[in-house]
């Protein structure tokens, strides 16, 4: 029986917990079961977008890694955008694939890796439709977003730092050990010494704080942003 890792993705981390996963998993497996094959690894990657290259994928790297390792060949996907959503990041994927003797599987699309001129010709097809749909998506919410902002005088999002209560006092706390000259840096590491949180748990660093700083527009305690149209 052959053996084959599964890799899954979706591109947001709200779509984590949703039907995408199952639905990805569900279909390797009915693939699976039809072909005997064995699947000895599930790799999730979580929230990583499909223009994203390969190389910066963690769930990848940690795959590939094994492949050359373990003689484990075969990687299994749902569909083509599930590995990427890019036309050149697929293809440099597969390259790299084909180089090393590897085999990539889709349930979706039969002989993905073959090099006859029409299968690579549907294939480079079906990704750029992929990107096309996507570029489609990116430029939906974009517009939507500008109207939004246009109608109510900004768009929701991402709160900025100092949105919510007791975000002020650590802004006060880089205003004040700005004012004594520290750099960035030193402000990030007096921050995470002095115990001061940050929104997400994690230390400070210095590219936050700068970017916090040099907003200078962070409302705080609640308030609301003014409306772009005062």
């Amino acid at each position: 029986m052959e053996k084959a890792y599964a890799y899954l993705r979706v591109s947001g981390k709200g779509q984590i917990d949703g039907d995408g996963f199952p639905r990805q998993l569900k279909a390797i497996r009915d693939y699976v079961a039809a072909h005997d094959i064995k699947i000895v690894r599930v790799f999730r990657e979580e929230g990583v977008s499909g223009t994203v290259e390969n190389m910066d994928r963690p769930a990848w790297c940690e795959l590939m890694a094994l492949l050359h390792g373990n003689g484990v060949r075969t990687i299994l996907i749902e569909k083509l955008d599930r590995l990427a959503r890019d036309l050149m990041v697929q293809e440099a994927a597969i390259a790299d694939l084909h180089k090393h003797g590897f085999t990539l599987i889709s349930t979706a699309e039969p002989d993905l890796m073959a090099n006859d001129p029409t299968r690579v010709l549907m294939r480079q097809l079906l990704g750029a439709v992929a990107q096309y749909d996507k570029n489609q998506i990116v430029a939906k919410l974009r517009g939507a977003r500008i109207r939004k902002r246009e109608s109510e005088g900004r768009c929701e999002g991402r709160k900025p730092f100092g949105y919510y209560a007791g975000e002020d006092t650590a802004i006060q706390r880089m205003e004040e050990l700005r004012a004594e000259g520290l750099g960035f840096d030193r402000i990030a590491a007096r921050l995470s010494s002095e115990g001061i949180p940050t929104r997400t748990g994690r230390r400070w660093h210095g590219i936050v704080v700068n970017r916090i700083l040099s907003s200078g527009d962070a409302p705080r305690n609640g308030q609301s942003w003014p409306s772009l149209k005062a």
